[in-house]
């Protein structure tokens, strides 16, 4: 199966999971097809914007850093992420992402269930 571009669903978030401004959300995958992956997005925050503090239970979050500059809490560890940098959080762990630079935040967010 090939999936295009102009086909994949973009949804924006408002202040998601309580943070600030709004994360682009296209998503590679109709994830409602599939057995374990409950989202695999191409998420975007502009300067300034966050995904906010939360947890996973029964799964894990993977971030893939493509471009810009962020900071992500890992359990309320505060830790730089750069393009080719990758983030998981699974096992009730809490994490959260802030764009700080001054361009586009872009990564691939990917959740897992088990």
């Amino acid at each position: 199966m090939v999936i295009h571009r102009n086909e994949m669903r973009i949804e924006t978030k408002e202040k998601m999971r309580g943070g600030e401004g709004a994360a682009t959300l296209t998503h590679l995958l109709n994830c409602e097809k599939e057995r374990n992956i409950r989202m695999l997005a191409e998420i975007t925050l502009p300067p300034g914007a966050s995904i906010g503090k939360h947890s996973h239970e029964g799964e894990s979050e993977y971030f893939i850093i493509l471009s810009g500059t962020g900071t992500v809490s890992d359990n309320g560890a505060d830790l730089p992420v750069k393009p080719g940098d990758a983030t998981a959080t699974g096992g009730g762990a809490f994490h959260s992402i802030t764009n700080t630079g001054t361009v586009p935040l872009i990564f691939y967010g990917i959740v897992v269930t088990y």
